[in-house]
């Protein structure tokens, strides 16, 4: 098994750092996707970054720069406050995902390429990350994370509660601002390599998984990267090892994760509520 670890990260130093570092920021980043119960956002944003980086492949340009150019558009829209509109912001993202998949598709039916480009394009390979890459993620997601944890307490007071952070003079408005831009630069610089399904993923299985077995908030935090980091880990392993596809695996490893944070959840409420009732008195 450790034997395996090795030649996993002599064959692939790149892709081992590379899916830690997308693992953690996406988590990170994802606990406050649910909190905020703006989950469908996750897929509408990975869908709107591979519709940049078709378009980016179409013409030629960086498909980082095609990524981050709609996806941060597509952010500075949903970040307005949709609650006094008729229609809700689920609603929005439904539209923006199904728009972007489908001129996803259609861009790349003009551009002429072949299977393993749009398989790329819309799934991603994080055994296939380069030291380009690599040196993307780390220049992007490296200050994201560094933004997010230097002023969490702001953009915590305007998730959970907004009119709260009002009356005290947060500017509510100006931190989901920032926070949806950095979640913008995350989704862009991870699509590529991690594909819209692992980096759905990555901002609400993981968060899930943490959520379903902490209350307080810092040890979400620890519980998601755990969740994320252990599920890259083990699903980039399986993969090497067996000749699968690595994003693919890794996905399904961190939902089986989720599924046993579910139960050790459900088993500790049932024992406290069977200790609860034993300590009652006759």
């Amino acid at each position: 098994m450790i034997a395996d670890f090795q030649s996993l990260i002599q064959a692939f130093p790149e892709a081992v750092i590379g899916g830690l570092l997308i693992a953690c920021a996406c988590s990170a980043l994802g606990v406050f996707v649910i909190l905020k119960r703006v989950v469908f956002i996750g897929l509408a944003l990975s869908e709107v970054a591979a519709c940049g980086i078709a378009a980016a492949m179409l013409f030629n340009a960086s498909p980082f720069l095609g990524a981050t150019s709609l996806t941060l558009a597509t952010v500075l829209i949903l970040a307005y406050p949709f609650e006094g509109w008729r229609v809700p912001r689920d609603t929005i993202l439904g539209v923006v995902f199904v728009l972007a998949a489908g001129l996803s598709i259609l861009l790349v039916a003009k551009s002429g390429f072949g299977l393993s480009e749009v398989k790329a394009l819309l799934y991603g390979d994080l055994i296939l990350t380069s030291r380009k890459d690599l040196v993307l993620l780390v220049a992007v997601l490296a200050p994201v994370l560094a933004y997010f944890f230097l002023f969490m307490r702001p953009t915590l007071y305007t998730f959970l509660d907004r009119e709260g952070a009002k009356v005290l003079g947060v500017r509510v408005v100006l931190w989901e601002l920032l926070y949806f831009l950095a979640l913008g630069l995350t989704v862009s610089a991870a699509s590529k390599v991690a594909g819209a399904l692992l980096v759905f993923c990555y901002l609400v299985v993981a968060p899930s998984s943490a959520l379903a077995l902490a209350r307080r908030l810092w040890l979400v935090f620890v519980l998601s990267g755990l969740s994320a980091a252990l599920s890259t880990l083990i699903g980039l392993h399986w993969a090497f090892s067996h000749d699968l596809p690595a994003n693919q695996t890794i996905a399904v490893v961190s939902c089986v994760l989720f599924g046993l944070a579910l139960l050790v959840s459900f088993a500790w409420g049932a024992l406290k509520r069977a200790r609860g009732q034993n300590k009652r008195p006759a």
